[in-house]
């Protein structure tokens, strides 16, 4: 038995310069591999928090996994039961419908990759909480339930 499908699909270099980088409030998200790159497989995207920026609260999603691979700095991690400190190298995995938060609460920035498996349109969740960021428009709490909603993500106690 032989492959057929040799030379029909071919890698996709994505260069640092093409990665869009979204402000949201004292952080940035940037889509370094979004799911329509991935055919939805994943989504990677680079997280950095300046100093102080915090973070979502505990929350989880029902059709996709979560992984924070941290970068730099100290990121705050929540497992559903308890926090603990994320440092440069460690790996933080979430499986669907897992109880998490991350934040950073130091006085010094931190970056984490994400990934998101399979790969949800991620992005466009970015793209809200950055335009609610930059014209200061309001939510109620029932808007923010259904922006949430909308995008997979329950917000939870904790």
């Amino acid at each position: 038995m032989s492959y057929t499908g040799i030379g029909e699909t071919n890698g996709v270099i994505v260069t640092a310069a093409s990665v869009e980088r979204v402000p949201i409030r004292l952080s940035a998200v940037s889509y370094v591999a979004p799911g329509s790159l991935t055919d939805g497989r994943f989504g990677l995207f680079r997280y950095d928090m300046g100093p102080k920026a915090g973070g979502p609260g505990p929350h989880f999603h029902r059709t996709f996994s979560e992984s924070f691979y941290v970068l730099s700095g100290t990121v705050r991690l929540y497992d559903g039961r308890a926090w603990a400190e994320g440092r440069e190298g460690d790996l933080f995995h979430v499986p669907d419908g897992g109880i998490h938060a991350f934040r950073n609460d130091a006085d010094a920035a931190a970056s984490m990759l994400i990934l998101f498996a399979p790969g949800p349109p991620r992005e466009a969740y970015f793209n809200e909480l950055a335009e609610i960021s930059a014209t200061g428009r309001t939510l109620s709490p029932e808007d923010w339930t259904e922006l949430y909603a909308r995008h997979d993500q329950t917000m939870v106690g904790g």
